[in-house]
């Protein structure tokens, strides 16, 4: 009688020593994985706002012109520099996301100082581009007074309602975003400070948040594209 030979499983051992990924096979901690998952839902939500509106902005037969809508400047009444305020407050904002990049390399090199020093300058540059764009808003709406404005419902720039609401929606949810990692940036700073991350032996938390930061960065790009370019 012939003997039956069956296969015997694979021996885990075996498989432990063939697999040579680590634990971490794209050395992705599971915070920044997350982190990244975040981002990548939050680009979803922009990319439907900035879709809505090239899509109404291409169905809409007159549009508002951006030289005519942002051409004001703080303390130069009557000056005329179309777009150059709005330069100025992208200029702000990727240099702030720079301090950021900064204080991410100083926590790789366990440098707290260093950290601490850049994060608040990046905090400065957050606060700095909140500021300019309160300033933008409120120029625009008590503008319309004076028949250079615009609110929710009504324009001076000849454009439909939707160029409006559409701005102040769209800027506005970024506005947010800015705010919200102007206190995530100051909570890692002060944790910094304190020597928390020291403690860990790791600044991985200023990373996470530094590609939050830059997120922010990057969608501001699209959005001055879309409302003060084209």
């Amino acid at each position: 009688m012939a003997t039956v030979h069956t296969t015997s499983p694979i021996n885990p051992t075996t498989e432990a020593e063939a697999w040579d990924g680590g634990g971490s096979p794209f050395n992705v901690s599971y915070g920044k994985l997350m982190m990244w998952y975040f981002l990548v839902s939050d680009a979803f939500t922009f990319s439907a706002l900035l879709i809505s509106y090239g899509t109404i902005r291409a169905s809409s037969q007159v549009w508002a012109d951006p030289n005519h809508v942002f051409n004001a400047m703080p303390f130069l009444h009557g000056w005329d520099a179309p777009l150059g305020f709005v330069s100025i407050m992208t200029f702000i904002l990727i240099l702030s996301s720079v301090f950021v990049v900064r204080a991410v390399q100083e926590g790789h090199m366990m440098n707290k100082k260093g950290v601490v020093f850049w994060m608040f300058l990046g905090i400065l540059g957050g606060a700095a581009f909140l500021g300019c764009q309160a300033w933008e808003w409120h120029h625009l709406i008590t503008g319309y007074e004076h028949g250079h404005g615009m609110t929710l419902y009504s324009n001076t720039f000849g454009a439909p309602n939707s160029f409006g609401q559409l701005f102040f929606l769209i800027t506005g949810f970024h506005g947010f975003h800015v705010l919200s990692g102007v206190v995530f940036n100051i909570i890692v700073c002060v944790q910094a400070a304190m020597g928390v991350y020291e403690r860990r032996g790791h600044y991985e938390m200023v990373e996470k948040i530094g590609l939050y930061w830059h997120f922010v960065d990057l969608v501001w790009v699209f959005v001055f594209l879309a409302f003060y370019l084209l």
